[in-house]
């Protein structure tokens, strides 16, 4: 079982400049590094505070001189934002600047207000993203390549830059869209899931589901390796742990409004905070989420991988406005006290699970 931290750098309130933020995930990166974390994770987001990283492969190549050995992750590149020579070349330069330590997370983004300002349509987004799926795979396995699809065309074309892993850098795809599932199992790829603010129910249906996909395209669901993200925190001080998740749910509040388009955007690209009808309280956040006294997380998490069966578990740190320091010391007591408790529970009983071969080229 592998543990990571995912980092979404929001700027909730004006009393951090985006620079500290972006020096906080640095630094949180770094740490969970020298803890012993198997990834980190650096989102991407455009022309809000709901987050502060705009070029994740930028992040990730910063990181890699900063760390040793922890494997960073893009979670995710928005595909259809970008021109896809572009991007292969880009990503198939980072890997060979982190040594060989990129997981390259790809979706197909849900934000209205980001596309329109790229003059992309988000209607088309899926389909674009497919296609990306197929050029991505094209550009970095294959010493020439060119594509003619419904939106992408690119005449023969050689990458100069080559990927440090072979075939390819890990790809995870994001997303419960069976379309998309079914894609990453034909691909031999990850899959990356969230159970959101749901409790291990919803992630036992998210596996049946991922199960169903493999099955239908003559896989072995147990060959199809999971990655999941989750809001997660230990304490025995309850305003702590109260504090995690208000940012929890702050996210959830502008992630909605903005998917929904009912974002209320001001002037200084701040998303403003509302209640969403049916919203969980923070007692049901606390209910089905694993969060609490250590006991009960550890308990959790298990729980939480014998039911989803993964093979990278990570959780989120950078949300809101919640106190770095602080996350600094949970990120250490997850290091010492958590992931080894999880680690003996489930070496007890092993969920079956896939376990990835990621081939390095020689040096």
């Amino acid at each position: 079982m592998d543990f990571g931290i995912f980092i979404l750098m929001q700027q909730r309130n004006k009393h951090k400049t985006s620079h500290q933020i972006l020096r906080d995930a640095v630094e949180q990166t770094r740490l969970a590094d020298e803890l012993g974390f198997g990834g980190a994770w650096f989102a991407e987001h455009h022309f809000s505070n709901y987050g502060m990283c705009s070029s994740p492969l930028t992040m990730i190549a910063h990181c890699a001189a900063v760390t040793r050995n922890i494997r960073l992750g893009t979670g995710i590149v928005v595909a259809p934002l970008y021109t896809p020579a572009r991007l292969i070349a880009d990503v198939a330069m980072v890997d060979q600047l982190s040594d060989g330590r990129l997981n390259l997370g790809i979706g197909s983004g849900y934000q209205h207000f980001e596309f329109e300002r790229f003059g992309v349509s988000l209607e088309t987004s899926k389909q674009r993203t497919l296609e990306m799926l197929d050029m991505l795979e094209l550009g970095l396995k294959e010493p020439k390549f060119a594509y003619d699809g419904q939106f992408y065309q690119q005449p023969e074309s050689a990458i100069s830059q080559r990927a440090v892993q072979q075939p390819m850098p890990p790809l995870w795809v994001t997303s419960v869209d069976p379309t998309f599932l079914a894609r990453a199992v034909r691909g031999g790829h990850h899959v990356f899931v969230s159970g959101g603010d749901g409790g291990v129910e919803k992630l036992q249906a998210t596996r049946a589901l991922i199960d169903k996909v493999a099955l239908g395209e003559g896989k072995d669901p147990a060959q199809v390796p999971v990655g999941v993200l989750r809001a997660a925190y230990a304490s025995d001080n309850k305003a702590e742990v109260d504090r995690y998740l208000d940012c929890a749910r702050y996210q959830r509040r502008v992630a909605l409004s903005l998917k929904r388009r009912t974002a209320q955007i001001g002037e200084d690209y701040q998303v403003a905070e509302t209640m969403v009808d049916g919203e969980p309280t923070l007692d049901e956040m606390r209910a089905l989420l694993p969060v609490g006294p250590v006991d009960t997380v550890i308990e959790r998490v298990v729980r939480e991988i014998r039911a989803i069966k993964p093979v990278h578990y990570c959780f989120q740190t950078q949300m809101g406005d919640f106190d770095h320091p602080t996350m600094l010391k949970h990120l250490e007591l997850w290091a010492k006290v958590i992931m080894p408790a999880v680690q003996r529970e489930i070496a007890n009983d092993p969920p079956h699970v896939a376990q990835p071969v990621i081939e390095t080229a020689a040096a």
